[in-house]
Parts: structure tokens; sequence; C-alpha cells
């Protein structure tokens, strides 16, 4: 900082040349070294408006434990899955189970398995029907009609050629299998990953019970797993179906993947271990339990592994006591307890189940007859006899 009145009486003393002119020049730069360095009066308003400085106590801050105290937090795991291995569901899907919860699914089986065999008694009477009246149909056909050349290299000829060539087992199991592909393709849609976690796995503690308990054997997320449950569905057809029949085996199936999920109920509940499950693995066990109990002597293999043979009979012990130990253990990577559901039901079913449920089907195809012929001849155009 600069005194400028110092500075001009300096210049203006040299400039004149008078005697002494140097002693006064030293005075004059002493006084303005001390106006430059002296510092400047401050006003009162200055003093008050300027900050207060001081020192200030820190706030006390909490105490932290030793690293060596500090406990890790757990990292979250993703759940297991029975029955197939599928991605963890949404965080709005999970949540808590009462064994009051289990009315309605038990209310749910009984129901569908009595509606499950009395349609398939309907459409057994239907389909008699209609065979007896295609043969007398063909029957009365011209005999030019079934001479007629019939195109050859035809695509639908083909077709026709390879589902003629099938048996009728193995006719009935196509639209399962149909079905279990098409659920499969809607695992793959992003949009769609909601509503098949809430209908097409089975939890008791979802929010929907009773439809998964139906859905969920259609449903796999696992290709490996969907090619080996049909698989074997597919090599155990021809057998089943010739010792149910086709509707019968279809009420069995779908019954079979209703109680096997509800017996996968109680188990959770039982438990406390509330994990979805999704496959036919159930359904398919109920399938094979049924074969193995009546025809025990039957020679079976394993899929990759054809060189080794062994018994019906063998299998379905060794099945069985795997799936106890695995329920029993609390063994998590398959769900145990809707594998053993559906082979004790298959068992149940061969062994009294048939002689109790689809022997006394009479009284409810009477009933359906009587309203058919009531029905048409109130048309007027059909038969009362």
């Amino acid at each position: 900082m600069r005194c400028p009145t110092t500075s001009s009486a300096i210049r203006r003393k040299m400039s004149r040349g008078r005697p002494g002119s140097a002693r006064e020049g030293a005075n004059m730069a002493w006084r303005c070294w001390a106006c430059t360095a002296a510092p400047r009066p401050l006003r009162l308003a200055e003093l008050l408006l300027q900050p207060r400085r001081g020192f200030r106590r820190a706030r006390p801050r909490p105490e932290e434990p030793p690293a060596e105290a500090a406990e890790p937090r757990p990292v979250p795991q993703p759940p297991r899955r029975g029955r197939s291995l599928c991605p963890a569901p949404p965080a709005s899907a999970a949540g808590t189970a009462s064994p009051g919860r289990l009315v309605r699914p038990f209310l749910f089986a009984v129901g569908f398995t009595g509606s499950a065999f009395g349609s398939a008694a309907i459409w057994q009477y239907e389909s008699l029907k209609s065979r007896v009246q295609t043969y007398f149909e063909e029957a009365r056909a011209d005999w030019m009609d079934k001479m007629r050349p019939q195109k050859r290299g035809d695509f639908r000829k083909q077709v026709n050629s390879w589902w003629n060539s099938l048996t009728e087992g193995q006719r009935t199991v196509t639209g399962i299998i149909a079905a279990n592909a098409f659920v499969f393709c809607l695992w793959r849609l992003p949009g769609m990953r909601r509503i098949m976690f809430t209908y097409f796995t089975s939890n008791p503690s979802s929010k929907a019970l009773c439809s998964p308990m139906l859905l969920s054997t259609f449903s796999h997320f696992s290709l490996f797993h969907m090619a080996a449950n049909m698989y074997v569905l597919w090599s155990f057809s021809s057998s089943i179906v010739s010792l149910l029949g086709c509707e019968q085996f279809i009420a069995v199936y779908l019954s079979a993947g209703v109680i096997s999920t509800f017996v996968s109920y109680v188990a959770k509940m039982a438990t406390g271990r509330f994990e979805p499950s999704l496959g036919a693995s159930g359904a398919i066990m109920t399938v094979l339990a049924a074969v193995c109990t009546k025809v025990p002597e039957a020679k079976l293999a394993i899929i990759l592994l054809p060189m080794f043979t062994f018994t019906a009979g063998s299998a379905l012990k060794a099945i069985i006591a795997f799936d106890t130990a695995g329920l029993a253990l609390g063994w998590r990577l398959f769900d145990h307890a809707a594998h053993l559901g559906g082979a004790l039901f298959g068992m149940w079913y061969v062994t009294y189940g048939h002689e109790l449920i689809w022997k006394n089907r009479e009284p409810l195809v009477k009933a359906w007859h009587e309203l058919r012929t009531k029905s048409t001849g109130k048309g007027g155009g059909g038969r009362s006899d």
C-alpha cells in the first residue's frame, strides 16, 4: 500500500535541491514506511460486523466398533427351487403362510379330481357313441369313394401317415407335450415373468393358491428338465394308456398334478420353507408308479445309461426311498414331497382307486345318457332309445 502524500513531498524536496534535502528525504521515507506498515484503524461498524474468530468445540462422534468386532452383513442368497431351477421371484411374490391357507387348496384338489373323473366318464361315453356312428356311416358309404386314388406326395398325407403310425398312448400325450412346450416359450418372454411366477409356480405363501396347482404341472423353466420329463412320459405313454384308456389316463394325469402339488403345500407348511415349485414331475411319478406297480417284472433302463437294466419294481422302491430320504433330510434340489405324493397316488390308484372311482361311474353316465336323449327328443329329430 502506498502513501501518496509523503511520496509527492519527497519528490518536491528533492527537485528544489535545498541543503539538508537528503536528511529530510530520509525522514520522509521513514514516515512513508511507517504509514504503509501500520495497520489502518477499524471503524465501529466494521468491528461489529467482523465475524467472531476462535476455537469451537468439535461435535462428539458416535463411537465406532473396531474392525475386528464389526459383524459382516449376510449376503442374501436366492432361494432354491423345487422340481426345477428357476430365477428368483419378484420381491412382492414372497410372503408368509398360515395353516388355514390349506383349506382352499384341499377343497380344490377334491373338487378338481371329482370333476376330472366325471368329465372323463362323459368323454368316454361321447367317444364310444361317435365311433359307433362313424362305423355305420362308413358302412353305408359308397364303395366307389373308397376306391378313389389318393394324392401322393402331399404334406398332409405325410403328417397323417406319421400320426397313424403312433400308438394310442403316444397320440394322447402329444397334446400334453405341446402344452408344456408352449408354457416353456412363455417363460422366455420378459413381460410374462410376473404372471408366470404368480400362476405357473406353486407356493403356499403366494396370493394365488388353487390355479397354480394345475398350471405348474405344465410349467418348466429349464430345457433339460422339460426334455427329461417329456421323454419319460413318452416312454411310458403306451403302457399307461393301454392299462387305463385314453380318457381315464387324462383324468389320472391331471388329478395327479393337483394332488402332488397339495402334498408339496403340506410339506412346505410343515417345514416353513416357502419356495416356488414347478414341473410335471409329480404327475409323471404317478404314471411311472402306476406302471411299475401293475407290471413289476418289466425291464427299465436309465436315459443316459441304457446298458444297465433293472426291474420296474426295484426302480419304484429306489425312487420312493430316495424321495423319502430327501424329504426327511431337507434336501432342496427337488420337490421331494411332490414326487413322493405323485408316486403314492399312482400306487394307490391302480391298486384301489380304479375299483373305487372308475368302476362306479355308471350312475353318472346313465344320468348323462338320459339328459342327452331328452334334449335330442325335444329337438324333434332324435330317437329316445
